[in-house]
């Protein structure tokens, strides 16, 4: 039997209007502008602040990954911020709750659920193991944008759970534009270090790739660590996009690449010219990938036209949580 193919990386997004326990806030003209561009990628009828946004947000994801030519997604949950005493910090732009996330896993078995949970947070290790009895098959957070210092001595027994669970860290790295940071010297991916050496998998979000013209990312720090660290993993979320695509040349040609595995990073907007004009792919395939409606699709056409094999968009069942 062929091995099923995943998205590693989409979001679960919602406003809350019908009780789903999500909010959403859109603070700034960049956070305004990017939310209208991630409503159009998704190809929802209505816009984020409707009352009906996350039955139309849940209804475009399910029909994306059937069109998209892949089996499952990794779903994420979002907390919220916290600071580092426990307190919760009145910071970032999404929340979408365990609870939400499990309802949508439920009624649409094809994507598997990546709960958020702070380690910080009250009550950290009892939903923790909530989650866990639920089937959650991995754990998402963003240490920059929710303000997560793996190294806190508090946050031990957290790791050490997960890791005696098989439960990998899917954690953000490098830089980021699409959501407010609150502490962007976590963007590092050494930052991973503890779970690392407490015995978590851990899948290194956008290869540590830069967000920002001016920033090289991180790409090398997160080299160096998985030549220590056999159970660092990275995905290649984002990298249709027009800065991050710097890293896609590097990743092809990598010692590592048989550790990456393939993600989109939905809603984030996919673009075919990006890889085009860094050499990556040829114009046929551009042209190919920009005649696709479908986002999921269009990024699994250009990862496949730069030249990753099958095993980048199977890879994903080895590090999952078994069930």
């Amino acid at each position: 039997m062929p091995a099923l193919t995943h998205d590693c990386h989409v979001h679960l997004v919602g406003n809350g209007g019908a009780g789903s326990g999500c909010w959403l806030r859109l603070d700034g003209l960049w956070h305004r502008v990017l939310a209208r561009a991630m409503v159009s990628e998704a190809g929802l009828r209505v816009q984020a602040d409707h009352r009906d946004f996350d039955e139309e947000y849940e209804r475009s994801i399910v029909a994306m990954l059937a069109g998209s030519g892949l089996d499952r997604a990794l779903l994420l949950a979002q907390d919220e911020v916290y600071h580092d005493d426990g307190r919760r910090a009145d910071f970032g732009s999404f929340h979408v709750p365990n609870d939400h996330l499990f309802a949508v896993c439920r009624r649409n078995p094809a994507f598997l659920p990546a709960v958020s949970i702070h380690p910080g947070r009250p009550g950290a290790m009892e939903e923790l193991e909530r989650c866990l009895s639920l089937g959650a098959r991995a754990l998402k957070l963003l240490p920059n944008c929710q303000n997560v210092d793996c190294s806190l001595p508090q946050y031990r027994p957290f790791w050490e759970k997960m890791a005696a669970s098989g439960l990998p860290l899917l954690s953000h790295t490098g830089g980021e534009l699409t959501v407010p940071v609150f502490n962007r010297a976590l963007e590092d991916p050494r930052i991973l270090r503890r779970p690392l050496e407490l015995g978590m998998k851990v899948i290194a979000a956008h290869g540590a790739s830069s967000s920002i013209p001016w920033s090289r990312g991180h790409f090398r720090e997160l080299l160096a660590m998985m030549d220590e660290f056999p159970r660092l993993h990275a995905d290649t979320s984002a990298l249709n996009s027009p800065v991050r695509s710097a890293v896609l040349r590097d990743i092809l040609a990598c010692r590592h690449r048989d550790r990456f595995l393939h993600g989109s990073d939905h809603p984030v907007p996919v673009g075919a010219v990006w890889p085009w004009l860094r050499g990556v792919i040829p114009a046929e395939a551009r042209r190919a990938a920009a005649a696709e409606p479908n986002p999921l699709a269009r990024d699994r056409m250009l990862k496949q036209a730069a030249g990753f094999e099958e095993g980048h968009f199977t890879r994903l069942a080895e590090v999952l949580r078994p069930l």
